[in-house]
């Protein structure tokens, strides 16, 4: 697996505002299946295991619709993306997105860009933090008939064990994460074929978004976009991907990367939503309603009501390997964002800080707010909603686009038809989730 290591900084405006991370003699260290798993951890979290319930409330067509057109949205938007740092010209080599945004669309559009890079990095951690404590809350008291423990001391725990594994280094992290995503896969698999049985067709039907006429389907197709956008986002990893792969690669970085984000992208979607329509066949209107009010993932749900042994150890497995895997994953893009807004806005104090001593700040931060947040245990879904219809659409499907027509050096791109779905189906996104918040 690679060591997510960021690139050398280029020796013009962007150096003083340049990731902390050396880079000097890095080579390419990750393999193609280790970037694909690394990736598909990253987005297999809280928004994976809470998607058959924001999902699944709207009923059958909307969630048909969303499985007909999820893949070409995960793939398209997420190679777009990448080609900011995948496409870049030789010379821009070894820099990540946040510089690449600085140096050719300006400090001020930097400085923006960071901005919603660290909202769209940071409060998915904290989903994932709040996940987690909920998930092994209900496994202490469910399945081990345990006392239920003092949220600030559960949240403390959960929250400082990752945040301590991560800020050890990149390869015992790395070694954990990659080492958990394949129980993961098999898991999640073996979940979705255990639940065949239970389904209940008949039952999900009767799940209606308002009063179930053709309007209001449409319209629950369109409020299904959002949550999608977030459940299969590994934005966070794209940009350290692109990255490793350029010292061996070079002009051919991009066709490596467009590979890799077509078999990652194809993982996804096929266990995914897989594993949703099996979740909310199983679920029928009662039960999404009840883990809603529960605030908890699906399959901690399951574990809980079913009484059946098998499936009340594997759920409870499958969420926290889940939920581990992509903190990880967005904890990259979290030190990666905050770390760029710490040197843009504040210099000549981060120039003061050697590496450690910055990144020291960072994880401290991000253990505090994350701890506070799980402490204070807000609504998952509202969360999630939030993210992916607002920072996720605009940095995922906005930001490329507008790029690639901005900046001469990206011109290879421009014409590629694809942008005009990606631009449309971002747009969409963030105006429903706008519309739907007021």
């Amino acid at each position: 697996m690679t060591t997510f290591d960021t690139a050398a900084p280029a020796a013009d405006e962007t150096a003083s505002t340049a990731s902390p991370v050396g880079r000097e003699g890095k080579k390419t260290e990750g393999t193609a299946l280790g970037w694909v798993l690394a990736l598909f951890g990253t987005a297999m979290g809280a928004g994976i295991l809470f998607l058959p319930l924001q999902a699944g409330t709207f009923g059958f067509w909307p969630l048909a619709f969303a499985t007909a057109i999820i893949f070409p949205v995960v793939y398209f938007s997420h190679r777009t993306y990448a080609r900011i740092v995948s496409g870049a010209p030789v010379k821009d080599h070894g820099l990540d997105v946040l510089e690449l945004v600085r140096k050719y669309l300006g400090r001020h559009t930097g400085l923006f860009v960071a901005l919603m890079y660290s909202l769209a990095n940071i409060p998915t951690v904290f989903i994932y933090a709040i996940s987690l404590t909920n998930a092994i809350d209900s496994f202490i008291v469910n399945q081990l008939h345990g006392p239920s423990i003092n949220r600030w001391v559960l949240s403390v725990l959960c929250v400082g064990i990752l945040t301590g594994i991560f800020a050890i280094g990149r390869k015992p992290m790395l070694w954990l994460a990659q080492a958990l995503v394949y129980p993961l896969i098999i898991s999640l698999a073996a979940t979705s074929i255990y639940l065949i049985p239970q389904w209940d067709l008949r039952s999900f039907m009767e799940v209606e978004y308002q009063d179930g006429s053709w309007p209001y389907i449409l319209l629950g197709s369109v409020l299904i976009l959002p949550v999608l956008a977030f459940s299969f986002s590994h934005m966070a990893g794209l940009s350290q991907f692109s990255v490793d792969m350029q010292p061996t690669y070079g002009e051919k970085t991009e066709k490596r990367v467009t590979r890799i984000e077509l078999y990652t992208a194809a993982l996804l979607v096929i266990f995914t939503m897989f594993f949703v329509w099996s979740c909310v066949l199983a679920l029928g209107a009662d039960g999404m309603k009840e883990a809603t009010e529960q605030n908890l993932p699906v399959l901690s749900y399951f574990a809980n009501v079913t009484g059946v042994p098998l499936l009340a150890w594997l759920a409870p497995m499958v969420v926290i390997f889940a939920i581990i895997t992509s903190y990880f994953g967005t904890m990259l893009g979290a030190e990666e964002g905050t770390s760029y807004m710490v040197r843009l806005i504040a210099p000549r104090t981060a120039n003061r800080l050697n590496r450690r001593g910055l990144l020291t700040i960072v994880y401290t931060f991000i253990f505090v707010t994350g701890t506070l947040v799980s402490v204070f245990n807000p609504p998952i879904l509202n969360l999630i909603y939030l993210v992916g219809g607002v920072f996720d659409a605009v940095l995922i499907f906005l930001l490329p686009v507008y790029m690639f027509h901005r900046v001469k050096e990206y011109k290879a791109y421009r014409h590629d038809p694809w942008n005009y779905f990606v631009f449309f189906f971002g747009s969409v996104i963030l105006a429903v989730t706008i519309w739907d918040l007021f």
